[in-house]
Order: C-alpha cells, then structure tokens, then sequence
C-alpha cells in the first residue's frame, strides 16, 4: 500500500513539512507495512521557497534588503541546482509576518525591499526569477519593488519620489522613467506564482478585498484602491498594456503590475509551480491513497489553495483524497464534497503535531 501525504502549512503552528512528516510519524506507527511518500505543498505564498528548495535540490543564499517599514533584515533567496533560477518568496522582505501588530498599515509599507533581492539576483547572472507571492503587509502596486530596480516615479511637480515608496503615495506618481536598471533585464524571465485570483482594482481587487487583512481601515481602503487605480493608469499609459484586470495582479497589494508592464512575465497559480516541481501528478496517480491539509478548511480551499487544488488532481486520478485540519467553516460545502473525508482536529495550535500524528492513525484505520 501507498499512501500520499501532502500538506499545506498549518499557519500559526507547523511548516508543511513538519506537519507531513507528523502524519508520517502516525501512519507508521499504525500500519509499518505501508509505504509513505511525504510532499510537503505551498501555493505560491508563505513557505513555498522551502518547499520548492527541497523539492528541486537548490541551495540557499542571503540578501540584505530592507522589510516593509525600511529596516535592515537578511533575505533569504532560493537558487536551483543548475544556478539559472531564482526563488524569491515576497513575504520573506516585504510579508505581514515581518512587523508588529501596531506597525500593520499597507498606507505606510513598502515592497523597496523584495526589489532590492530582484536586483541581486538579476546582478548575479541567472536567466529566471520565480517570485512567490503571498503573505505580503503591503498595497503598493509593486511600485515601491521597482524603485531599486531601476524605475524612477517621478511626482507632479517633476521631482524624483524617495525611495520606498508606500501605498498611500500611489496617487503622487504623475510619470515614470528608467535610471540605471540592471544589466540584462529585459532578458530574465519572470514566473509569478500567485495565490490568489483576484484582479488589481475594482470590488475584487487588491485594496478592497485584502487590505483590512493588512491593517486598513475603511479610509485607507479607499486610498488604496484610488491609488492602485491611478497607477494602473500611470502604466497602462506608458506600456501601451492593459494589465489591471489581469488573474492574479490582485495578489501581494498588485505587486505583479509593473513587471506586467514592463518584463517578460508568466502568471501562473502557485500550486501548479509547486505540484510540476515534484511530480505530484506521478506521485499521485501510483498511490492508494491521499492526505492531505491544512489550518483552515473553508471555501476559499477551493480558489487556487492546496487542498482545493489537490482534490481535484486526485478525482482526476481516481484516487481517495482525504483532509486532516485544524478547523472547519460548517459551511464550507463546496470544500467538503470535493474530498473523500474531512478530519477537523479542533485542538490548541501548540498540540497541531500530536494531533496530526493521533489522526493520521485514526485515518489509516479508516481509509486503508
């Protein structure tokens, strides 16, 4: 017998490889007889630089770089084993994780800091940047990320912006112009690993969907999305490229609008990054069964999230498909139908492990 376990990250408590590896620990110890293939996941957000690290053999380098309010902080970045691609994941310079509650306010923070690591990387010699988004304490439209890589904002009154710019200057910006990009640019290759859907302006963009997550309130919603629109604007203009509404500019505060504009860029759903990095596919069609996770099961599992994604791969195979989580939305029945069985754990986040591993035998007793 083969068992699949791929997890998602169980925010608050576990990486997605200590929780599989959790699941694991259970699943031996009630049937050492079958066959565990752990595949830790991440959809494109936080920890999907590890996953895809340990997924493709890369190492891991350091950048100095500034987080979202302008303080020094080592960067971790990805490079694949042959040295052509970058793995940058946006929230480990520019993510809510990085500032404390009462520093949350995507008016004041910038992502200067994610474009301070693109430049490193592009000065290093690589060919491609895979940026993971997700996680990220900012709305300013990747304007503040293209300000070290070279893109002038230049104001109203034809005066050069600061660097860092935050989301509550968007509106400032009157023109833009170049300045010392780095060498080779226009040739690196940019895949956007989204984790979301969502479009940059309007009811479901950036400001107003994702901003109170990020500290707004209902004024700075409203700046925000005024901001996002005018920038929108300001690039559109000068590319001659309608980049808005495009899937998934919405994601990290409309970070992936200016290389839109401006780069050679593939958006794609960052489960697909991840699931093509490790052969999910293959994984799963050989095995018996599936397990799958994460903290919160809701209807938004369904929208580019793992377990949603995941599901769905293994209808396609024919293959059960069960969740373990941490909790579960009571109406979430568009997540639930979609999978074999659901394990809602409803523990203490600092008891996620034990249980993990306490369920998983419960599972294969019930599954197997």
């Amino acid at each position: 017998m083969r068992v699949v376990v791929a997890p998602d990250s169980f925010k608050g408590s576990l990486d997605a490889q200590s929780a599989a590896r959790a699941i694991a620990r259970g699943i031996g110890r009630e049937r050492p007889d079958v066959t565990v293939l752990e595949c830790p996941l991440a959809d494109g957000g936080e920890g999907t630089l590890d996953v895809l690290l340990a997924a493709t053999g890369g190492e891991r380098r350091i950048v100095n770089a500034y987080d979202p309010v302008g303080r020094p902080i080592d960067v971790p970045v990805g490079l694949s084993s042959d040295g052509t691609t970058a793995i940058i994941e946006l929230a480990k310079a520019s993510g809510f994780g990085l500032l404390a509650e009462h520093e949350r306010n995507p008016l004041l923070t910038s992502t200067y800091g994610t474009g301070q690591v693109i430049r490193a990387a592009i000065e290093s010699g690589i060919d491609k940047i895979i940026l993971c988004l997700g996680g990220s304490a900012t709305v300013d439209g990747g304007a503040g990320m293209m300000q070290p890589v070279g893109l002038r904002l230049i104001d109203d009154a034809g005066q050069t912006m600061l660097e860092g710019i935050c989301g509550g200057q968007l509106s400032r910006i009157w023109r833009i112009g170049w300045h010392n990009p780095p060498e080779g640019l226009e040739d690196v290759h940019f895949t956007i690993a989204c984790d979301v859907l969502n479009p940059a302006c309007g009811p479901n963009g950036a400001a107003i969907v994702f901003g109170p997550q990020k500290g707004a309130d209902a004024k700075a919603v409203q700046i925000l999305e005024r901001g996002l629109a005018h920038w929108a604007s300001t690039l559109e203009h000068a590319t001659g490229k309608k980049i808005r509404n495009e899937p998934g500019t919405g994601a990290a505060g409309g970070v992936a609008l200016p290389l839109l504009a401006f780069c050679q860029v593939e958006m794609v759903p960052g489960v697909d990054v991840v699931f093509d990095a490790i052969d999910l596919a293959g994984k799963v069609v050989d095995a018996d069964l599936v397990i799958t996770g994460e903290g919160r099961l809701d209807d938004q599992s369904m929208m580019g999230k793992v377990v949603g994604s995941i599901s769905r791969l293994c209808r396609g195979a024919h293959v059960p498909c069960v969740a373990m989580v941490g909790a579960m939305d009571p109406e979430a029945t568009l997540a639930k139908a979609s999978l074999d069985r659901v394990y809602a754990m409803d523990c203490p986040l600092e008891e996620t492990a034990q249980r993990l591993e306490a369920t998983a035998r419960i599972v294969i007793r019930e599954n197997l």
